[in-house]
């Protein structure tokens, strides 16, 4: 995994903005979401023309996570990229950012009845959890998925932000989730880049600007908090 830790810098910065150093003390469990972007094949097995080798390492951490979501009464959300639509509603990227070659490669590979469109096998991804489809970079950007209103319609405000790549759509989607007012944390070790430096980046951008950067384990201690203090509150 990234070797990453928020810099002084960073957290200072933080501080004076907000008086704080996190933004969320708490995780309600019932109205959180784990959301895993984009752990498909296409982005973590070898040889695939979008491979993050990195992604691989955060599997575990990603099914850790997930799993105590689930625990404490929370939803998994797993995002897929999907080639359907991508170039009729995302054209100026498919045609001018890409080269011929890797367009078709890539829309080849995101296919639906491709295996680059699968979930990553290691992944532990449950009959009940959440799956949903987007075209753009961002899941919560207008055309790119019905993330958004599966969300709302559950009841969730808390998203908690995994998979990769982690500067490209798992910023993307964490951003434009915070500007649509959903209470947002990024968690450091669940996510991947290509380099340690993108990673970093994206990270104390978001942390200085959007919302939280935890690791798993920070997250998995305030799911488990705020589960046993609705536990006593039950038995009270």
């Amino acid at each position: 995994m990234h070797p990453y830790e928020v810099p002084a810098s960073v957290k200072d910065r933080v501080v004076n903005r907000m008086g704080k150093l996190l933004a969320h003390d708490t995780i309600a469990a019932a109205h959180a979401a784990l959301v895993v972007v984009d752990m498909q094949n296409y982005f973590c097995a070898s040889g695939f023309p979008g491979e993050v080798p990195m992604s691989r390492e955060i599997v575990p951490n990603v099914n850790r996570m997930a799993k105590a979501m689930r625990a404490a009464g929370g939803a998994a959300v797993w995002i897929q990229t999907t080639a359907i639509g991508a170039v009729e509603h995302w054209g100026n990227f498919q045609k001018r950012m890409l080269t011929p070659d890797l367009q078709q490669r890539r829309l080849a590979c995101l296919d639906e009845a491709s295996e680059g469109f699968d979930l990553f096998p290691s992944l532990e991804v449950l009959a009940g959890d959440l799956r949903v489809k987007k075209i753009k970079y961002s899941a919560f950007i207008s055309g790119s998925s019905q993330l958004d209103a599966q969300l709302k319609s559950r009841g969730i405000d808390t998203l908690l932000i995994a998979g990769t790549v982690t500067n490209v759509c798992c910023e993307s989607t964490a951003r434009d989730a915070m500007m649509l007012d959903y209470k947002v944390i990024m968690l450091s070790d669940c996510n991947a880049a290509r380099t340690d430096e993108e990673h970093a980046a994206a990270l104390n951008t978001f942390m200085m600007f959007f919302g939280d950067v935890m690791t798993a384990n920070e997250a998995i201690a305030r799911l488990a908090a705020q589960s046993q203090k609705a536990g006593a509150q039950r038995r009270a």
